[in-house]
């Protein structure tokens, strides 16, 4: 029979320190002297009781060694209930949130996907702005270790070939994530900090400097004003930039720096592809603004550096309604979303090592067809690529493909246009944030949708943050037989 404590084990005691960090908000509250405080504190004692309670009940089931049916469990059970603790403050705070609204809101965050149902920003209380942010810097450092260790482990869309770059410790789940997380956040936190005091250098008062940290460092988006980005042109777009692809880039690499191993990031596949793939999508949208929108040099290259990282890192923030360039940068854009980072940072979508791998297999593909008799061996950052990987990576695609097609056709179904069920569905299952038309685009919001798209939108953002394959594992009769 399935034991789930374990799972419940983890759950709850995340639960209950996640209610603790409500606290935090509660004390932004009194600081600025708003009276909104007590709903952090009504949230904090729900989520920390609950948690708790939940933890102790399952205490006598914990074991280091998780199988793999109660890995898929946890991963998915995490990122599952802790939006629904996350949105309680939307629920009894200053929102009037509906249900549907304070879960979208809360799974918006977690996932950092940085698409959002608020409105009026600028007049929420100054917690709720605390608690957006910070929802996606739990977020963010919450993917890294998932991405690291139970990603890898479960052999899930070809992450398989990053297993040996953890820490090694003897195949234990839970002391493993441990010890990942404790390495990963020191590096996180300070990084958090180095952005934090670069805002304040750059004209970002305190609290927004601190709220556009935590959410650049996660890639999330999530803004104190409804103009996103747009409230904060100028040198803070070039910080911005600098951290979000500091965030899109392995940390496990950040861990080796720390130990004097520089050469290994050097040398990583996924950073050179990633940054090459940068530099060239500034470089083009720079001259497309030059040329035919008649910007000027320092204008059009600050613009295409900042809203091609946001969108290729999965971050969101928008400083400009980019779909008044004209056609082409809305198309690129749309594709540019569906790329992402680096394994094992905080972005999302497809990574950038999935093109690479699927992209030497084609070429391996082309010279078996040009010579028959020769034995082609694909490789991959020095290492040899069997042909499971190669496999789990083009599973991967084709599932992540029909993802998207399912979900734009539920979108269709509930009324959407077909720009805004495409580009929803996509900016959902790949976590980035704006979508594409006039209502979530860069300039608009999520807030408009009607219920039925907006839980579909929500189950989308989980979907893509887990990787996909993670989520529907669990709809397989054969994975509930013990």
């Amino acid at each position: 029979m399935l034991d789930l404590r374990p799972v419940g084990y983890v759950i709850g005691l995340l639960a209950a320190i996640f209610g603790a960090t409500m606290l935090f908000p509660l004390f932004a509250d009194l600081w600025h002297g708003n009276d909104h405080w007590p709903i952090f504190l009504e949230s904090s004692l729900i989520t920390t009781v609950t948690g708790a309670l939940l933890a102790l009940t399952c205490a006598g089931g914990v074991r280091a060694r998780l199988t793999t049916q109660e890995t898929f469990l946890l991963a998915t059970g995490v990122w599952s209930v802790m939006p629904l603790f996350g949105a309680i403050p939307f629920l009894l705070g200053a929102t009037e949130a509906t249900a549907v609204d304070a879960i979208f809101e809360a799974m918006s965050g977690l996932t950092t996907t940085g698409s959002t149902v608020f409105i009026n920003l600028e007049d929420l209380p100054h917690g709720l702005l605390l608690w957006r942010s910070m929802l996606q810097w739990f977020g963010g450092v919450g993917i890294i270790v998932v991405a690291m260790v139970f990603l890898p482990e479960l052999r899930v869309g070809g992450m398989q070939i990053f297993r040996s770059e953890a820490f090694d410790t003897g195949g234990k789940v839970l002391p493993r994530a441990a010890a990942i997380a404790a390495h990963i956040s020191v590096i996180y936190v300070g990084l958090t900090l180095l952005c934090h005091l670069a805002y304040l250098a750059v004209g970002l008062d305190g609290f927004q400097a601190i709220n556009h940290a935590l959410t650049t460092l996660s890639t999330g988006g999530f803004s104190t004003s409804d103009a996103s980005f747009g409230a904060f042109q100028g040198a803070p777009e070039y910080v911005a930039s600098v951290f979000m692809v500091l965030a899109s880039l392995p940390f496990v690499r950040y861990v080796q720096i720390m130990a004097g191993q520089a050469r290994a990031f050097l040398k990583d596949a996924q950073v050179r592809g990633f940054m090459w793939t940068i530099f060239g999508l500034v470089a083009v949208v720079t001259a497309y603004r030059i040329l035919a929108n008649g910007d000027h040099a320092e204008h059009a290259f600050r613009e295409g550096l900042f809203n091609v990282t946001s969108i290729i890192t999965g971050t969101g923030y928008a400083s400009v309604d980019y779909q008044l360039w004209g056609g082409f940068p809305v198309v690129l854009f749309f594709f540019i979303g569906l790329i992402g980072g680096c394994a094992g940072s905080t972005c999302c979508s497809v990574k950038i090592f999935r093109y690479q791998i699927l992209f030497g297999s084609v070429v391996r593909q082309i010279r078996a067809i040009h010579s028959p008799n020769g034995v082609f061996v694909q490789h991959y950052d020095g290492r040899p690529v069997d042909e499971a990987l190669i496999s789990s990576v083009a599973s991967f695609f084709g599932v992540f493909v029909l993802a998207l097609g399912v979900i734009s056709v539920l979108l269709g179904m509930t009324g959407l246009d077909f720009a805004t069920a495409v580009s929803g569905a996509a900016t959902a299952i790949a976590n980035i944030g704006p979508g594409l038309g006039s209502t979530i685009g860069p300039a608009g919001n999520f807030a408009p949708l009607n219920d039925t798209a907006k839980w579909i939108l929500t189950a989308a953002m989980l979907l893509g943050r887990l990787e996909l394959l993670v989520v529907l594992v669990l709809f397989l009769p054969r994975f509930w037989r013990v």
